[in-house]
């Protein structure tokens, strides 16, 4: 685990593979030619004489005038080169109109329900693009470590998910997690070979048996409210027999538990052997982390990262959302470009966020309205941008890792509407690679479990100052 080190597409964004900076370095500005004397050779008065032409005639001497050049060089090409000149012209006209043409439908029949649509309007860049600076904030960790994997080992990992998936036994998840965090909860449950694994947070236990795919025999342990044996009286759900249950009435909350005696009990020794997934819609940062680092626990995962602007509680995507980080900050400013681009986005994507949801009264913070929510929404208080900043640099003191899971595939091929890609790292199958797309299998799911993506993030932490 002391190399965490992975290739960054910041980027976003020192940030991950998907998220690196896009930021060119500037072209070199092209260094132009001298120009050259002219190659004709003067006149002599010899010449002059023996073609019976007078030096001295003043018409001789003055230059042609421009058109008279011009009309001299057409006459000489023209029978060469004229019908050519002709032909690329009508074609660029008709290049011209048919490009017209295509991006006025665009505009007047584009549906935010139709991704076909909606890249006509956008093009497949424009599904990212349009933030400019506006993009994905990516919290700064400590010493600016990374995770080993790559994109190929996504791309080989999902490969290899499709079918474990389609043998999952809660098929319709409403209200629990899609496609998209199941696989990455596998991914990096597997890759991280944790002795034990702790979820907060089980609904109807498909998380459960997500992980017991990834490790088959390491030992789980369950903090949830209701039994998921409970939700068996209505459908399917998922009961893991190698898994300690602390729910019903022996529920206990995260931060109450006499971690030391559990684990003592489980035979853990190395608490950089644990995982711990969060899946329970608490403030990530004081009802969690906070509680995580005190009980010695390195290796988390929070199944809702929720955008700014989005969601029922107080999360990392949140915090680290600061102007002072590349992809972050925003303006509150309501006749501004951000805001405009923000309405134009809301038309697309569930999920955009115009600046009426997005920024609160007076110096609130800008999050939802303004309000750090907490306990499933049933908390909503409002906080002050200089409480917000206080936050982040706290995260930044304990960080030593932060990754968030990219989707697994474009909107275009998933044919999602409810992230905006704008404010998502880069998928790892990209919009147009329908071929790939349907060889992994990813075609053969039902285009329902590709919609419930809120950029799922993976952190290691440990105390400020190591």
């Amino acid at each position: 685990m002391e190399r965490v080190g992975m290739m960054n597409n910041s980027s976003s964004n020192g940030q991950s593979l998907w998220h690196s900076s896009s930021s060119q370095s500037p072209k070199t500005p092209t260094t132009m030619l001298d120009r050259a004397l002219s190659s004709r050779r003067p006149h002599s008065d010899a010449d002059l004489s023996d073609s019976g032409e007078s030096g001295t005639d003043e018409s001789k001497t003055k230059r042609p005038h421009v058109y008279l050049l011009a009309s001299n060089f057409v006459s000489r090409i023209g029978h060469q080169w004229l019908p050519c000149v002709i032909v690329a012209l009508l074609f660029l006209v008709l290049l011209f109109l048919t490009s017209l043409a295509f991006h006025s439908s665009s505009f007047v029949c584009v549906s935010r329900f139709d991704p076909a649509a909606r890249i006509g309007f956008f093009g497949f860049d424009g599904l990212e693009s349009d933030f400019g600076a506006l993009g994905v904030p990516w919290c700064r960790s400590k010493h600016g470590k990374e995770v080993e994997w790559t994109s190929k080992d996504l791309l080989k990992a999902l490969e290899e998910f499709v079918p474990i998936y389609e043998t999952r036994p809660v098929k319709n998840n409403m209200h629990g997690m899609g496609f998209d965090h199941s696989f990455g909860l596998w991914f990096m449950a597997r890759w991280l070979k944790p002795e034990l694994m702790i979820e907060s947070g089980a609904f109807k236990g498909h998380s459960t048996w997500v992980m017991r795919q990834a490790m088959p025999d390491t030992p789980i342990i369950s903090l949830t409210p209701r039994h998921p044996e409970k939700y068996l009286k209505k459908g399917p759900a998922y009961v893991d027999g190698n898994c300690t249950y602390f729910a019903g009435k022996d529920f206990v909350d995260f931060g109450s538990v006499d971690w030391k005696n559990v684990l003592k009990k489980h035979g853990v020794k190395d608490l950089n052997r644990v995982l711990v997934f969060f899946d329970d819609h608490q403030n990530e940062l004081k009802s969690r982390i906070k509680q995580a680092l005190k009980a010695g626990f390195q290796h988390l995962i929070f199944e809702d990262n929720y955008d700014t602007g989005t969601g029922d509680h107080y999360s990392l995507r949140q915090i680290c959302d600061q102007s002072y980080i590349k992809g972050g900050g925003h303006s509150c400013f309501k006749d501004g470009d951000e805001a405009r681009i923000r309405s134009n986005r809301k038309k697309f994507w569930e999920k955009a966020v115009d600046t009426e949801e997005l920024c609160g009264p007076g110096e609130t913070w800008w999050g939802v309205r303004g309000e750090m929510r907490d306990d499933f929404n049933h908390s909503n208080t409002q906080i002050s941008y200089n409480q917000h900043f206080q936050n982040s640099r706290y995260v930044e003191s304990i960080l030593d890792v932060y990754w968030e899971l990219p989707p697994v595939a474009g909107p275009s091929l998933t044919h999602q509407s409810r992230y905006d890609p704008a404010r998502s790292t880069p998928p790892v199958v990209a919009d147009g690679r329908r071929r790939l797309f349907q060889r992994i299998g990813l075609g053969r799911l039902d285009k329902s479990v590709f919609n419930g993506y809120t950029q799922m993030v993976y952190l290691q932490i440990s105390k400020p100052g190591s």
